[in-house]
């Protein structure tokens, strides 16, 4: 097969389009610098110069594909310049589909999240949920545009399947997990807030799932793709029984809601994980999805945390020389 992917030189787009190599299938890709992509390239992926916010500039890279994996998207808490949530996020999806449509391709897949529904509560909830309150960052709030974006299009008829991953970890992140993970390991890491929780996903498996997505998936689906629940201090605490580090101490997630509050006037000087969107990403939230439809309609099978989050510790250990 044929297939077109954004962001392949991102964190899921580069593992998704090794993977598709892998199984012999063509792969081009838009990207915005050839230098970054040569990694990829090298691999036979197919290059195209082009961006998500340019509509035309993927119009060749995308004619003639069988699919289309819309991976690409802006991922930033606590900075300062929102502006690309909505350039990339919202318009981006809304470029692609376009072209999908006009181009009358057979079948796509749409990255979403389980962050369009910020904090569940406690609640591991479904494909069937509706989050109607004010979101926790603009990631999540562009990201839930993006999403009714994409069930408008379905509904219009386009062949699409959207998957919904929740935290994505492992080799290549560049997330502020992997920040966390590094200041963990040189014992960098003070505290943690108690509560806070995420469906945990290693990458190797969320990219399987998008395969999955484009061969086993309903069009007009939803399939939530994400991990095993685990709360942070929990994982973190495993980690310090993996790799023999001293686990960081806990604080009532409450400090974080007070703190992110107290900090907002001073939002413009401080380090991303510390301004109040920052802060209140990671105060008792708990971003939880549950898999079992994808399970059951795609094969879709994540290792065990425990198993996965070993693996991208010792890889970090590596790489840091430990």
């Amino acid at each position: 097969m044929k297939y077109f992917v954004t962001g392949a030189t991102g964190f899921v787009g580069n593992v998704l389009a090794r993977k598709l190599r892998e199984a012999g299938h063509e792969v081009h890709a838009s990207v915005r610098s050839l230098e970054k992509a040569k990694e990829i390239q090298a691999i036979g992926v197919k290059l195209f110069k082009g961006d998500v916010t340019d509509k035309e500039s993927m119009r060749e890279a995308m004619t003639g594909v069988d699919g289309v994996f819309h991976v690409a998207g802006w991922y930033k808490i606590g900075t300062r310049d929102k502006s690309d949530g909505e350039r990339v996020n919202v318009q981006g999806t809304r470029n692609v589909l376009e072209l999908m449509k006009e181009l009358n391709i057979p079948k796509g897949v749409y990255t979403s999240t389980c962050a369009i529904n910020s904090d569940t509560k406690g609640k591991v909830v479904d494909e069937s949920y509706r989050f109607n309150g004010k979101h926790l960052s603009e990631y999540d709030r562009t990201k839930a545009v993006a999403h009714d974006i994409a069930i408008e299009f379905i509904k219009q008829g386009l062949p699409l399947v959207i998957v919904m991953p929740g935290l994505i970890y492992g080799p290549g992140d560049t997330s502020t997990l992997r920040t966390n993970i590094i200041d963990f390991l040189k014992g960098r890491l003070p505290m943690l807030p108690t509560e806070t929780a995420f469906c945990w996903g290693h990458v190797d498996d969320i990219s399987r799932g998008h395969v999955q997505a484009m061969e086993k998936g309903k069009s007009g689906e939803v399939y939530i793709i994400a991990g095993e629940p685990y709360r942070i201090i929990d994982a973190f605490k495993l980690a310090s029984q993996i790799t023999g580090k001293r686990a960081p101490m806990t604080v009532p997630y409450q400090v974080m809601k007070i703190l992110s509050a107290l900090v907002k006037p001073f939002d413009g000087f401080l380090p991303e994980t510390y301004t109040s969107e920052g802060l209140r990403v990671v105060a008792g939230v708990t971003y939880w999805g549950d898999n079992s439809k994808a399970k059951r309609g795609l094969g879709y099978s994540p290792r065990p945390f425990c198993e996965a989050w070993e693996e991208t510790l010792h890889h970090e250990m590596k790489l840091a020389g430990m």
